[in-house]
């Protein structure tokens, strides 16, 4: 290959360029950004940047020895995969490989009424403005970025509201039952919750629900979920995302996807997997342009993403979904610190850890690991996690 094109400026994006070059593509190498800031990090977006603590996120990056072209400001428009043409607001882009990481794009309420969203750095440097002491902040949406908001708003002295379509947050991801615990956090920090309440529309000055009632509002926060960003691939298949094997493969074998956009195939799992996370971001390029290369290689690493929400730092691993059964350890009602333990068989199929890094790192371990567990011992607070692995005979 003589060209290939990365298109997407985020971090899948520049991972798959430093992994293009560090397994010895020397040919010309472009990145494609819609946004018109060098690659950066997001999970600090909806933290640190909007608490004020940080302006910059960009992902550190020798660009000059990476011999990258930058086009950034730029966005695809089509794709001719017969032709090898990628088509882009900076013109027609001819290839020999792509790597499609356009991430994902947010999803909004119908209304006329301003909107915010927690996406891009310009998306959390403007909200931030507005989080001034005594502002009414309405957060549409209790799932991750919701309760980062409105953790960071609350800190900052503003009125919060959050309004969640389902009977609890994070109903969604991990179910009512544990979402429900975590409703006493949104209480001690002084955020108002009301679950069960729909919105009909995001209105000048507020959000009008759907029974009629209208909550005035200085700011308005959307956090409903994400989409791939997608509209511009055509001649792919697509399925909620690209769709790619296990190698992140596209049905043409001179294109990738990696990222929010890839749906990607797991042996780990059985199914088709589309993860919206930082770690899938940093670390499934490697296996991608590899891929692109020539080169064996398989990208199949158990979900992770973590959140920081009222004073908790939140971490999550595996995939649950299909798992036999759910089973505590430590008592998520009186302790500040508990995990909860998804299981098949004796097989560990997700963790999910609140306040205990030490219980996670190892519960992570055992998924990676695959592992069989005894339930009793995992499930005891007296007994590290690493030992509850069964001996097997």
């Amino acid at each position: 290959m003589e060209r290939v094109i990365v298109v997407g400026g985020g971090l899948a994006g520049v991972r798959a360029v430093e992994a293009l070059r560090a397994k010895g593509f020397g040919g010309r190498l472009t990145l494609v950004g819609a946004e018109p800031h060098r690659p950066y990090d997001r999970p600090p977006l909806s933290k640190a940047v909007l608490a004020g603590e940080r302006d910059d996120t960009t992902v550190d990056a020798s660009w000059d020895t990476l011999d990258c072209e930058l086009l950034l400001g730029h966005r695809a428009t089509g794709l001719r995969v017969q032709d090898r043409v990628l088509e882009t607001t900076a013109g027609e882009l001819p290839y020999d490989g792509l790597v499609i990481a356009t991430g994902a794009e947010t999803v909004r309420l119908p209304g006329p009424g301003r909107q915010h969203v927690i996406r891009t750095i310009d998306d959390a440097l403007e909200l931030r403005s507005l989080l001034v002491p005594g502002a009414r902040v309405v957060i549409v949406g209790a799932g991750w970025i919701g309760a980062e908001a409105a953790t960071t708003a609350a800190k900052l002295g503003c009125e919060v509201t959050v309004l969640e379509a389902a009977p609890a947050p994070l109903a969604v991801a991990l179910g009512p039952e544990l979402g429900a615990l975590t409703v006493p956090w949104y209480a001690e920090a002084g955020v108002s919750l009301r679950c069960g309440v729909k919105v009909s529309s995001i209105e000048e000055g507020g959000v009008a629900l759907v029974d009629g009632e209208f909550l005035p509002a200085d700011a308005v926060v959307v956090g409903i979920g994400v989409r791939p960003s997608l509209d511009w691939v055509s001649g792919l298949e697509t399925a909620n995302g690209v769709v790619v094997d296990a190698s992140l493969r596209t049905s043409r074998p001179e294109i990738v996807a990696v990222g929010d956009c890839a749906a990607w195939w797991s042996h780990r799992y059985g199914r088709r997997l589309r993860v919206e996370h930082w770690d899938a971001a940093l670390n499934a390029p490697e296996v991608a342009a590899a891929t692109l290369l020539g080169q064996e290689a398989v990208y199949d690493d158990p979900p992770y993403f973590w959140s920081e929400q009222f004073g908790r730092m939140v971490q999550y691993a595996g995939y649950h979904q299909e798992a036999e059964r759910m089973v505590f350890r430590g008592d998520p009602e009186n302790d500040r610190s508990w995990a909860v333990f998804w299981l098949t068989g004796d097989l560990l199929q997700a963790v999910l850890t609140v306040a205990s890094p030490r219980d996670f790192m190892q519960s992570r371990r055992l998924l990676a690991a695959g592992a069989p567990v005894d339930a009793e011992r995992l499930t005891d607070p007296s007994v590290p996690v690493r030992n509850a692995v069964l001996a097997v005979s």
